[in-house]
């Protein structure tokens, strides 16, 4: 049996990162986790586009023309989106979700989908770097292993 391991190593990715400004606050956490977190596995800035969308419901189309251009290797998509007292949220969530995996699956190149979906305020800050991790530290892995994976196929 062969297996296709991979690593968690950012040397040589070339990144595109693609952030709602919308809950601002919350989404500059995650790019900041996701950064770090491909620095602190080989990377550097010079790998790092980074792209600004007003909200999330933005970031399908602009993933969609990064991975289209032949010039990164993975996608990462940031964003937040808190419950309010309309059922909003859930339409923006379910939409933005499956317009990413199209993406990713369209154009062959992974997509990571790093929007955070939470009911209130706090626990959005807990995943964007308290208790529960910071997601955009965890989409920068996952992109990382899925760059290297993709590679490998």
């Amino acid at each position: 049996m062969m297996e296709l391991n991979w690593t968690l190593e950012a040397g040589g990715i070339r990144f595109a990162i693609v952030v709602s400004r919308f809950n601002t606050f919350i989404t500059e956490q995650l790019v900041k986790g996701a950064v770090d977190c491909i620095e602190r596995h080989g990377g550097s800035s010079d790998q790092i586009t980074l792209a600004r969308v007003p909200g999330a419901n933005e970031l399908p189309l602009v993933a969609d023309r990064l991975a289209a251009s032949g010039k990164f290797d993975a996608v990462i998509a940031l964003g937040a989106v808190i419950r309010g007292a309309t059922p909003h949220a859930d339409l923006i969530n379910s939409q933005v979700s499956k317009s990413l995996a199209q993406v990713s699956v369209a154009r062959g190149v992974p997509v990571i989908n790093s929007v955070i979906c939470a009911d209130n305020i706090e626990q959005a800050i807990e995943r964007a770097g308290t208790k529960a991790g910071n997601k955009g530290w965890d989409g920068a892995q996952a992109a990382m292993e899925m760059a290297t994976l993709c590679r490998k196929l």
